[in-house]
């Protein structure tokens, strides 16, 4: 059974320090790529004077704010012209900032960039899995894996890198053994994915995964793919494909979790529409192989994904509400009011929603009216909520590990 709840929302002082400022021109490309800088220059500025606890890092019309995780108090504001994407690092100080050049990597705990770039064309996926960080950048296929803990000391060195017989939007992710999953594909179309071993020998190959998009790792270290008809899934050295019910059924975006071994996908199944605003998530068995799809009852986008600390499925939908999910059960245990409820932009640069989730704490961010919230997911209470200097678009913050 569904329930809706809304809770008190604390009033929480609004601070903000202007750490860095960067500029920079560009323009947006497409629905896999970050805004074009064709120069970027830095002017000094005051670091912050303490270190930000728990750091978020929020993407706005011209640049980051950067969000102390527990007040949600804003410790800097960073100016950076263009479409900026964001990730985790994989350490408990750092995000990767996607522009045109490359990777940048932010030092979220002090408000400034480190100094420390992965330069390429059309940076693409971020992915840490197993103590490492892999980079993909999309104008060539380049692929580069690294250990985040070297962050802190200045610039890592690699411990992998490969580059793609063609450049495409694809994905890569080491595993524990060392083998190295990453997409395949060319600039017109994706077809699959394979498997190099530790000493980059093709170990396992599948093409049957058209329009091959996103990744995500399930109990037992089990990987995933989605496709424009199911899901590959990878374990053993060997790939299974999932087919969807639908002859077109994308599974385009996954969340998954170390204490599940179910992937909790979006699932749309219109290939016609122009925005497809789908109601239905796809929770798909990687142990079984069985996938099952679950009517919300309301739409979300591709920014509303995440999964709790037990492995819960959690959803924010244009409803305004957090749906949580049992991903074994496949039913909606609850549903959590947070926001005002919204409808997707048609172009996916625009402003919408995002979900970040981060231990027992789910973010949600309306930049309808600039607020960001905090949600304590054992409660369902809104334990912090802020009012923005600046509409949000991407957020994340400071992840170690997975």
């Amino acid at each position: 059974m569904t329930t809706a709840r809304r809770r008190a929302v604390p009033a929480v002082a609004l601070t903000a320090l202007t750490a860095l400022v960067l500029s920079a021109c560009g323009s947006g490309e497409d629905d896999t790529t970050s805004a074009a800088d064709d120069a970027a220059t830095e002017e000094s500025a005051a670091p912050v004077t303490d270190p930000v606890n728990d750091p978020l890092v929020a993407t706005f019309d011209g640049g980051l704010l950067v969000l102390d995780g527990e007040t949600l108090d804003v410790a800097a504001e960073i100016e950076l012209d263009g479409f900026n994407r964001l990730n985790p690092a994989g350490d408990d100080r750092h995000v990767m900032v996607s522009t045109s050049a490359g990777f940048r990597v932010l030092d979220a705990t002090t408000g400034e960039f480190s100094g420390t770039e992965f330069p390429g064309d059309t940076p693409g996926h971020v992915v840490r899995h197993a103590d490492k960080t892999v980079l993909f950048f999309d104008g060539t296929g380049e692929v580069i894996v690294f250990d985040p803990t070297e962050l802190a000391d200045g610039d890592p060195e690699p411990s992998r890198t490969w580059t793609a017989e063609h450049a495409h939007h694809g994905v890569a992710v080491e595993l524990s053994n060392g083998e190295l999953l990453t997409t395949l594909g060319d600039p017109e179309s994706r077809i699959g994915a394979m498997v190099l071993d530790a000493d980059g020998e093709e170990i396992a190959r599948n093409e049957d995964c058209p329009g091959v998009h996103g990744e995500a790792a399930a109990q037992d270290e089990t990987l995933v793919v989605g496709c424009q008809d199911g899901l590959l899934i990878y374990q053993d050295g060997a790939f299974t494909k999932i087919d969807s019910p639908d002859d077109y059924g994308r599974i385009g975006n996954q969340a998954g979790s170390d204490n599940s071994p179910v992937v909790l996908g979006d699932y749309k199944s219109d290939p016609d529409a122009e925005l497809e605003r789908p109601e239905r998530v796809a929770l798909v068995d990687t142990a079984t192989g069985e996938l099952n799809l679950v009517d919300l009852g309301t739409s979300y986008t591709f920014r509303s994904l995440g999964r709790g600390p037990a492995g819960e499925a959690l959803v924010l939908g244009t409803d305004g509400a957090l749906h949580v999910i049992d991903p074994e059960a496949g039913e909606v245990t609850d549903s959590i009011a947070v926001i005002d409820s919204w409808e997707e932009p048609l172009d996916w640069q625009q402003p919408r929603p995002a979900l970040f989730v981060r231990g027992g704490t789910a973010y949600v961010s309306a930049p309808a009216t600039d607020e960001l919230h905090a949600v304590d997911l054992a409660s369902g209470e809104i334990t912090a909520s802020v009012t923005l200097p600046s509409a949000p678009n991407e957020l994340t913050g400071v992840v170690a590990g997975h």
